[in-house]
């Protein structure tokens, strides 16, 4: 298990930027892109080592650093994902894992809501990907807690975003919308996304 590393005294740490998630043209001029605050990009490193953590099996150290990354910088899409997978796949507690999912997925709608809900948002750039991975498993788990009307609306919402659904999504409303059709499994899911 590895050791907590010490932390930085509260006067050092930096506070969430006052603009928060932001959307941006890409450089190409063919799409959109989330701009994470300054204190996202800063704890890059950090993220890393949750990550290391977690595939090493560490899950509870993992858990505590994630939450402590988020009480310096709240607005970490990677770090809710990361929280919200581990409430599905370790803890097996959705509606833990809803909620974090479903705040990533709210700071990136607030983000395009602010731009006027610019498209194509490309779900498989770099900058993108957390948020269309917060609501995969947002739609996951309102599917798994009986709201699938809920999950209907995160589906289309990502579709609207990015049309071109390069992650399948258009298939899961038809799952959504039979009722008793079995959405994709948590580790299908989750299993190759935010690691």
């Amino acid at each position: 298990m590895a050791k907590r590393r010490p932390r930085k005294p509260a006067g050092n740490r930096r506070r969430r930027s006052p603009t928060g998630v932001s959307v941006k043209r890409s450089a190409d001029g063919r799409s959109w892109l989330l701009v994470h605050p300054e204190g996202v990009r800063e704890r890059a490193d950090d993220l890393e080592e949750v990550r290391s953590m977690i595939a090493a099996g560490e899950h509870d150290v993992a858990i505590d650093e994630l939450r402590w990354l988020l009480t310096d910088c709240s607005e970490m899409l990677d770090a809710h994902f990361l929280l919200g997978k581990l409430a599905a796949e370790v803890d097996g507690d959705v509606p833990l894992a809803r909620g974090h999912f479903g705040f990533g997925f709210q700071l990136g709608q607030r983000a395009l809501k602010r731009a006027g809900n610019p498209a194509p948002l490309s779900a498989l750039h770099p900058a993108n990907r957390a948020y269309f991975d917060c609501g995969r498993g947002l739609a996951w788990c309102l599917r798994e807690l009986g709201k699938r009307d809920m999950a209907v609306e995160v589906v289309e919402q990502m579709l609207a975003a990015d049309p071109d659904d390069p992650l399948g999504l258009a298939g899961w409303l038809d799952e959504l919308r039979v009722g008793d059709a079995s959405l994709v499994s948590i580790d299908a899911l989750l299993g190759g996304s935010g690691q």
